[in-house]
């Protein structure tokens, strides 16, 4: 594509530039407005600067793209409510056997996790967790954090619905699921693997360092878990005993001073005292804590009647143990009662999971078999939304429109951009030394994606050079076309573990890390990049190699 005339080169230039400026440095002090809104304004610049007609950006808009993404937000947000990333966090600590295992498996269940239900869901949700259990067992949070991070970044190369690049990608060259995944799961796989073995050589001595009992950390007790603490009937027995003491001893006691009929009054002690330690062995078998109190405070208020009554011998006992007998199986009653509330509610809950599961599922299945997947994902949300039978709001609500809204003024951006004849210029410079039927063409291409993903990020790189990459490959044959998008797919993923500023799993994995409560930490630019560039490089250059 030759070049647009220079009016448009430069106004599409600038308009491109301001949305390279926000959304690489959203916080810059000139117009600190985010990446976001600085995505529209670069959208409305290029229609405004007559880059593109007003119907030309309305067309740069990729729906498919869109719906896709929505999707599987939407399916994310109901796979968290019926607790998915619980389990997860139960593998992480079930039958762990030290530092050294739990990162591996950190590593293998971010990237698993990533590649079903995206990376920013994954990393969102895995963090506080991690920090936890590192602080739980006395261990350095950051070589668990990298490999959350790291992880997921890698993780999520292997499905077109792991990351939003990928996304782009399956909808525009019309690749299915099941053939991307066949692609680059090998590659993924493996650098999984070395990916976990940098780090362990890197860490093994600090891993290796025992925990120190005396120095271990306090455990950190979510709130479910101190609410479902009770008083058991075997805690209170001791209590419950005393009482009963008491109220045998006041027994003896009226007799002995206010009553002439001694004799009379002892048999009444005796029929009382044996009918309440019958009725404290049915207590005994309520397990509720809550019950013994009111069968104390009821007995006591029933003596306390004995005592202060002036006519004592009319008193009939019997009546005091029915009493209580009554309240007793009015107590049971309720608790029954709520106990069958709470295992119906149990069982629809289990039944809800179940669906969601399913329905999940049901989704992979589909995408495997090939049919569309902007579609497939949009049918599943809608599915969850209406088997939730709630109203959806408070779901929706957790949805990201603002990356949806990036999304949109960035199509519109990078389109623009792209009609300046700019990149195709350039690319028609590259492209002689990028042909991927050679090794050294993928090496030049990987370095190419590289850059750009470092200095554009991820996602304008595939936009730019996506249809020029799969067109000088389609020259060659359709399946180095095919194997064109699918080594930008894992480059443009791979290259997120360089840096920490431009690989969105990093800068979630580094936010829900500060801002954790009472388990706040800061990874620091340094400490994560002498292992991100070794680890970056090696990733990356075998996948290229199993990438088929």
């Amino acid at each position: 594509m030759a070049l647009a005339s220079s009016v448009k080169v430069v106004l599409g230039s600038l308009a491109f530039a301001i949305f390279w400026v926000l959304a690489v440095f959203p916080a810059v002090p000139f117009l600190p407005i985010g990446k976001d809104a600085g995505s529209l304004l670069a959208a409305i610049l290029m229609v405004v600067f007559q880059v593109l007609t007003p119907d030309q950006a309305y067309k740069a808009i990729d729906l498919p793209t869109l719906g896709l993404l929505l999707g599987t937000m939407v399916v994310s947000v109901y796979l968290k409510r019926a607790d998915m990333f619980k389990y997860l966090e139960n593998l992480l600590s079930w039958k762990s056997k030290g530092a050294k295992d739990l990162l591996f498996r950190i590593c293998l269940i971010s990237a698993i996790s990533s590649a079903l239900f995206t990376i920013d869901t994954s990393c969102v949700v895995l963090t506080e967790f991690v920090l936890k259990i590192a602080r739980q067992h006395n261990l350095p949070p950051e070589p668990f954090l990298l490999a959350l991070a790291s992880s997921a970044n890698i993780g999520s190369s292997a499905t077109p619905i792991g990351n939003p690049q990928n996304l782009v990608i399956a909808v525009q060259s019309k690749i299915s699921f099941g053939s991307f995944l066949s692609g680059i799961l090998p590659a993924m796989l493996v650098g999984v693997v070395v990916n976990a073995l940098i780090l362990l050589s890197m860490y093994w001595r600090l891993l290796s360092i025992q925990k120190d009992e005396t120095d271990a950390a306090v455990d950190v007790v979510e709130e479910e878990d101190v609410d479902s603490h009770r008083f058991s009937p075997a805690m209170m027995s001791h209590i419950t005993s005393l009482n009963s003491q008491e109220w045998y001893s006041r027994l003896e006691t009226i007799n002995e001073q206010g009553s002439p009929n001694v004799h009379g009054n002892m048999d009444h002690v005796e029929t009382i005292r044996n009918r309440l330690s019958s009725n404290e062995n049915e207590i005994h078998r309520v397990p509720c804590g809550t019950l013994d109190s009111a069968r104390n405070s009821s007995a006591s208020k029933e003596l306390e009647v004995v005592v202060s009554s002036p006519k004592r011998e009319e008193i009939i006992p019997s009546k005091i143990v029915v009493r209580s007998m009554d309240r007793l199986r009015d107590a049971l009653s309720i608790e029954s009662s709520e106990g069958k509330e709470d295992l119906t509610i149990r069982w629809q809950r289990m039944l809800w999971k179940s669906c969601v599961y399913l329905i999940t599922i049901g989704m992979l299945i589909a995408l495997l078999m090939g049919l569309s997947m902007s579609w497939t994902t949009i049918t599943a949300a809608l599915a969850l939304v209406v088997l939730d039978f709630k109203e959806s709001r408070p779901c929706l609500e957790k949805v990201s429109y603002s990356l949806l809204i990036f999304s949109c003024g960035m199509f519109i951006t990078v389109d623009g951009f792209n009609k300046t004849g700019i990149p195709s210029t350039l690319w028609a410079l590259i492209a002689p030394y990028a042909q991927i039927d050679h090794a050294s063409g993928i090496a030049v291409l990987a370095i190419v994606v590289l850059l750009l993903s470092n200095l554009a990020s991820s996602i304008p790189t595939v936009l730019l050079l996506g249809g020029q990459v799969a067109e000088s490959a389609a020259v060659i044959s359709a399946v180095h076309e095919k194997k064109a998008w699918l080594i930008l797919a894992w480059v443009s993923t791979v290259v997120g573990n360089l840096s920490l500023l431009e690989s969105a799993a990093y800068l979630t994995v580094c936010e829900e890390a500060r801002s954790a409560p009472r388990l706040g930490y800061t990874l620091s630019f340094w400490s994560h990049l002498k292992f991100g560039l070794p680890s970056t490089l090696i990733v990356t250059a075998i996948g290229l190699i199993l990438i088929r």
